[in-house]
């Protein structure tokens, strides 16, 4: 059985990981990116004044992390927005109500929330990658919130071992390769090179988590299968139906 690359950063018993084994798939793990945390200290400095900020928005299960290790608590005046179901879901799960969750898992959809439910929001904190783009800050900004963007954590190129991937990509030993976020997507081109990165996908189907991850492909002239939820298990449960057999179905 070919494995399934898995490019976020995670340890063989990670989540994406563990959900595709536990559907009988072999797994491969490229971390294409890392994540640590933020030295600046200003996200501290956010949170020790918490209560000027009517709402948070939070696009990344590690921003969410990375608020709740230092505020364990959310504050009752303090409404909830987030990007996607797999944010949601560890909000919900670390005693978060979500207030506002747009339909489609992206920072646009979120603005277009906004606009339509939040006719006047005021001061918004955004904790965000160090890569995060300016589409949610900038958004809100001219809905006449007064956005306060902070880094909560960093992105980074991870260290591959390219050469063992290469190997895989020149035996065409690739399943299907999974893709989280966008910026795997962008630092898993440039680890590889272009040309290897276009020899694995045109071999092996690529499967995005959402919208966004799936643009960023698309900009390569890739065409993803999307997940059918913009989780870690829509991104797992897609990628098995993707490689069954045409006349087999999921149980």
């Amino acid at each position: 059985m070919k494995p399934v690359v898995v490019t976020r950063a995670e340890g063989a018993d990670g989540p994406l990981s563990s959900q595709l084994r536990d559907l009988g798939l072999s797994v491969l793990l490229w971390p294409a990116v890392a994540t640590s945390p933020s030295e600046t200290g200003q996200l501290d400095a956010e949170l020790a004044r918490i209560g000027r900020f009517d709402w948070i928005v939070f696009a990344s299960r590690q921003a969410v992390a990375a608020v709740i290790e230092r505020l364990p608590v959310r504050p009752a005046t303090l409404k909830v927005a987030a990007v996607g179901q797999a944010t949601a879901q560890v909000l919900n799960q670390r005693g978060w109500s979500v207030d506002l969750l747009p339909e489609d898992s992206n920072a646009a959809a979120l603005v277009a929330a906004f606009e339509a439910q939040v006719p006047n929001p005021r001061s918004v904190l955004f904790p965000a990658s160090s890569r995060a783009l300016p589409t949610i800050a900038a958004g809100l900004s001219q809905l006449g919130a007064e956005v306060v963007q902070v880094e909560a954590y960093r992105t980074e190129p991870a260290a591959l071992d390219v050469e063992e991937c290469k190997s895989w990509i020149a035996r065409e030993a690739i399943a299907a390769v999974t893709f989280a976020s966008p910026s795997a997507v962008i630092e898993l081109e440039r680890s590889l090179g272009k040309e290897s990165f276009e020899r694995l996908l045109r071999a092996a189907p690529a499967v995005a988590i959402g919208p966004t991850t799936a643009r960023e492909l698309a900009d390569r002239g890739r065409a993803p299968v999307l997940a059918e939820s913009a989780t870690l298990e829509g991104l797992a449960r897609t990628t098995h139906r993707l490689l069954q057999p045409r006349h087999q179905v999921d149980p």
